[in-house]
């Protein structure tokens, strides 16, 4: 496993990199790599950059099954458009029988912690464990959560694995011009049953 040292100089050294050299480096220290998504606002960027590099990375969607129409839509059209290599993980249970049995808790309630396990993190878990990445791409940006403000472009996941967010400093501007320049689509009808505010964490990074 990479040391916090080592963590430390490619932060630094790669502070201002563009996300395609980051990438790069990425899959230069493995190959065993994967990309997550949940086609939420912006992901289409760190598909696209990504995929530059490796077309054929497995892109994993863990699909909560509470996603609004125009998300799925959105992920028909960037799967389509990128040619994505994707990998669907859903929950064992379906969001109808959860509906009648739990539905969606608020996050005070005792059952969220149970919802949030079984909707974003079981699925989760089975994907990690069935690709068993040394390299997690992900599209966290600083700003976003008080943690993830102190992570940086590399950092370590709980479980020991290099996870990587090339566009970590950018912020929405320069994302919609990303995006423009690449004729790439975008959705803001989103919807995180997890979480209350965008700003909470989910318990999938921290």
């Amino acid at each position: 496993m990479i040391s916090q040292e080592q963590l430390n100089i490619l932060n630094k050294e790669f502070e201002k990199a563009q996300p395609s050299d980051i990438v790069n480096k990425a899959l230069e220290l493995s190959q065993e790599a994967v990309v997550t998504t949940n086609f939420r606002p912006y992901e289409a960027t760190i598909l696209h950059a990504v995929t530059a590099v490796n077309p054929n990375i497995p892109v994993v969607w863990c699909d909560t099954g509470y996603n609004t129409p125009q998300t799925y839509k959105h992920a028909e059209q960037v799967i389509k458009d990128l040619n994505l290599n994707i990998f669907l993980y859903v929950p064992k249970q379906t969001s109808s029988h959860r509906d009648v049995v739990l539905g969606i808790p608020s996050v005070d309630a005792p059952e969220h912690a149970l919802f949030t396990e079984q909707v974003k993190l079981e699925p989760f878990r089975r994907a990690m464990d069935e690709h068993k990445p040394k390299v997690w791409f992900t599209n966290l940006r600083q700003g976003q959560t008080a943690f993830r403000d102190s992570i940086g472009i590399f950092s370590i996941s709980k479980d020991g694995v290099l996870k990587v967010s090339p566009f970590y400093y950018w912020s929405d501007e320069k994302l919609d011009t990303y995006i423009e320049e690449n004729k790439l689509t975008n959705e803001f009808k989103y919807f995180d049953p997890t979480k209350a505010l965008e700003n909470r964490e989910c318990g999938l990074h921290a």
